[in-house]
This record gives C-alpha cells, structure tokens and sequence, in this order.
C-alpha cells in the first residue's frame, strides 16, 4: 500500500481527497502547513501532495526545505493562474503540479503515473539488462540510482526518470508530447513547461557534476536530443 502524505491548510479539501484516496487503496498522512507536514516526513512516505498557498510555511519554503533532505516525489497542488508558482516548484525539484480545481480521476492519474516512474523495479532475471549506459553516464533504473564518471548524481525522481529515457534513445529526436506521455505520464497541454524545466534542471545537474559539454540539446520547434558533444 502507498504511502501519500498530503499537505494543504484547506481542511475540507483534505477531508474530501483522503476518503478518495483511502477508498482507492492509499494509506494518507494530513498536514494542514508545511511546518506540520515536514514533521511528519519519513522513508515511509511514497508520494508528498503539496499545496503551494499555506500559513506558517508555504508549499514553496517547504518543497524548498524537503528537497534539502529528501528525494521523495512532490506533486504540487496550485490555484490556478498561479504560473510563476508552478514553474518555481518544478525549479526547486517538484515532480509535476496540478492546477485548483481539479477532478478526483486526473488527480489519481497523475498520482499513479508519478507511483509508476519512481517504483523501484523487482529484480531481474540473469542475463538482461539492468542498467542503461552512453558515454561516461549509467543509469540503473532498479535501484533509481544514475552515475556520472561514477559518481551518483543528486537527482529527483522525474530527473533520473527523464535522464534514463534519454538514455535508452541517444541520437534520436525526443519531441515534448513523447517524453511529456512517456516520462511525466500525462498528454502535453498548452502552455504546460513541465518537460522544459525538468531538462533545465537535469543539465544544470550534469554541469554541477563535472558534464561540461550539454549532452542534451534543443531542437527549437521539435524537441531535444542526447548527444556526445555541442554541435
């Protein structure tokens, strides 16, 4: 049974969320501020809901305080019309984010695509493949672990999940709508710069590391693309 810790200060919206998702099979964890809920923070939790607008400690102080600590997916609640907010999230490492007011399915969707990415993989049978490797980077999707000039990178979930779909594809053009479905689990919609931030953030990363060269480039109008030097 998963684990979701759900932070938001709106008491009737968390009553409401947690009948949903316990009748759906979840075990909730509430918190009604981000001081609270990051109090109540352990391995144990799979999955973190986090409203942005909140007393004391707002969504972005305490995504900002969590990911100092911890790597466990945030999926950021927002009113919407809230942009700044939802690009700062994903700048500070928030898996995805989901605008107010939102349905029950595309709040489970969204819940189970992020649960989905950032399983751990069962072992694998003798023979096959349990890492992808290009270059001087590995990634071993079994133990959510990537290395650069083995060294482990300090990744989120959905940056080691993006690094190791390129990975698997170097060379190839990766448009926005493919690694939005494949990667983040859901349909591009308009205006959605989740795909954009969370490579801006994996580059910054593989720079931080020791990467040099931008091993991911743009392809303005068609996507990006993993390949072994500048062009």
């Amino acid at each position: 049974m998963n684990h979701i810790l759900l932070i938001d200060d709106d008491t009737e919206l968390t009553s409401l969320l947690t009948e949903v998702l316990t009748f759906e099979g979840f075990q909730i964890s509430e918190a009604n501020d981000g001081e609270a809920g990051l109090a109540l923070l352990d391995e144990n939790i799979d999955l973190i809901l986090l409203d942005v607008m909140m007393p004391k400690l707002n969504g972005i102080e305490t995504l900002k305080q969590l990911r100092a600590n911890w790597e466990t997916p945030v999926l950021m609640l927002t009113a919407k019309g809230e942009e700044i907010d939802r690009v700062i999230g994903l700048e500070l490492g928030a898996d995805d984010y989901l605008p107010k007011p939102f349905s029950d399915r595309e709040l489970l969707a969204r819940i189970k695509a992020i649960l989905r990415r950032t399983a751990k993989e069962p072992a694998k049978k003798s023979g096959t493949k349990d890492c992808h490797e290009y270059l001087n980077i590995v990634t071993y999707p079994g133990k959510l672990e990537a290395y650069l000039d083995e060294q482990l990178l300090d990744l989120t979930t959905t940056e080691f999940a993006l690094l190791d779909y390129f990975l698997q594809y170097p060379g190839d053009v990766l448009t926005k709508e493919v690694l939005s479905l494949e990667v983040l689990g859901k349909r591009l919609s308009a205006f959605d710069r989740a795909v954009d931030m969370h490579v801006s953030n994996l580059r910054k990363k593989l720079t931080q590391s020791g990467e040099g060269r931008t091993l991911i480039k743009t392809l303005r109008g068609r996507g990006y693309m993993l390949v072994e030097a500048d062009s």
